[in-house]
């Protein structure tokens, strides 16, 4: 056994140019590959993962700071503090005209741990759920590890980059049963995807009429640049809402997220929560209840999003990627890489050890198809975004 865990340390301790070219090479590792070559000198721009460039908001910083000297930080209630709850429910209210009951709210330790918690409350090993491809590959992986089937939904121009009545209804048969559950990303990751409105009454009526568990992921609610910013809460009392503070609350270290539960679901998730989490961290919970008030500084921040996506919008095409997906929202570019390379991951490792410039390869989204695309978050500085578009245009001239 000593000789296996050695084996795999050595794995995960070669530098980047030593592993094998069929070793899988995801979003983290590419982030912890850049992070080695930061440390080590090397002038690296990640555009890798979904981390913004921007710290929390300022009165979240202030409430922890205040909570700190205060010193008394402990357990809170499973489900989170009864303060944080009713903040989130108001924020419902405020932002999208939906009033919710604060006893549905459900603090979670990152919208992590809140997939994890709909997974094991919803289905059963074996049960079908079907995602979008390309997709976030934390779904597949988690459904997978729980022994749940993963229908991957193809998610093209055809269906408009998201999943559609007819898209599940044809999936379903070539699975070969019935689906148990469907999860949707609106806005999406990797592709930039809106599902407004109608879109989404659309899902939930077809899973409502058909006793599918129906999960909206609304993580990156906030950064929607084109389309219709929909939550699901607004067609449905049926849907498990996740959403985090991660994204547009620029809170990703806090490890702080929430759901909004089926009334009749509230108390699965908070045994199975409690089992798991005991509860969220009390700090992120005062620091995330203070960030709901600060648009404004937010809205700032967002700008400066826009701005890359503008720059992306216009540079990709002239480097030879051409843009695969809608960029409506998040802040991602799913781009076609083919012109250059049918490896996308070989091209991502080459990427950052030749110009220090990381990026995602398809393949970590699409396992079909993902090996001629690449996925370019412009989370970061504008001064970063211009350099990291400049160098790959040299390295590919």
């Amino acid at each position: 056994m000593a000789a296996e865990v050695k084996n795999v340390e050595d794995v995960l301790l070669k530098p980047l140019s030593t592993r094998s070219s069929v070793e899988p090479f995801h979003a983290m590792d590419v982030l912890a590959e850049a992070n080695k070559r930061r440390e080590a000198g090397y002038p690296v721009i990640s555009m890798a993962v979904g981390q913004p460039s921007h710290p929390a908001p300022k009165a979240a910083l202030e409430a922890a700071r205040t909570a700190l000297e205060h010193g008394r930080l402990g357990y809170t209630d499973a489900l989170g503090t009864a303060s944080l709850r009713i903040a989130i429910a108001r924020h419902y209210r405020t932002r999208y005209g939906v009033e919710v009951d604060p006893q549905r709210v459900a603090v979670t330790t990152g919208s992590s741990a809140g997939f994890n918690l709909a997974f094991l409350a919803l289905f059963d090993p074996g049960d079908c759920v079907a995602i979008a491809r390309p997709g976030y590959p934390a779904y597949r992986n988690i459904l997978a590890a729980l022994g749940l089937t993963v229908v991957e939904v193809e998610a093209d121009a055809e269906s408009g980059f998201t999943l559609t009545p007819e898209s599940l209804e044809t999936a379903a048969v070539k699975a070969g049963k019935p689906l148990n559950g469907v999860l949707l990303a609106s806005p999406a990751n990797p592709t930039g995807t809106v599902t407004g409105r109608a879109g989404l009454k659309a899902l939930a009526d077809y899973c409502h009429d058909r006793g599918i568990a129906f999960i909206s992921d609304e993580i990156y609610h906030g950064l929607t640049f084109a389309g219709e910013e929909t939550t699901a809460l607004s067609v449905t009392d049926e849907a498990v809402i996740i959403n985090s503070f991660s994204k547009y609350y620029c809170m990703t270290g806090w490890r702080i997220g929430w759901m909004v539960l089926p009334e009749t679901q509230v108390r699965a998730f908070e045994r199975i929560a409690q089992s798991l989490y005991i509860s969220p961290p009390e700090l992120s919970q005062i620091a995330a209840e203070a960030a709901l008030g600060c648009e404004t500084e937010l809205d700032v921040y967002k700008a400066s999003y826009a701005a890359n996506r503008e720059l992306l919008l216009k540079r990709l095409p002239e480097i030879g990627f051409s843009i695969a997906s809608p960029m409506d929202g998040a802040f991602y570019a799913y781009a076609d890489v083919s012109r250059f390379t049918n490896d996308s991951m070989d091209f991502a490792r080459k990427m950052l050890a030749e110009i220090n410039v990381a990026a995602t390869p398809g393949l970590d989204f699409d396992p079909l198809e993902g090996n001629r695309a690449m996925r370019f978050s412009y989370a970061g500085a504008e001064a970063d975004m211009v350099e990291a578009m400049d160098r790959i245009a040299r390295w590919l001239a």
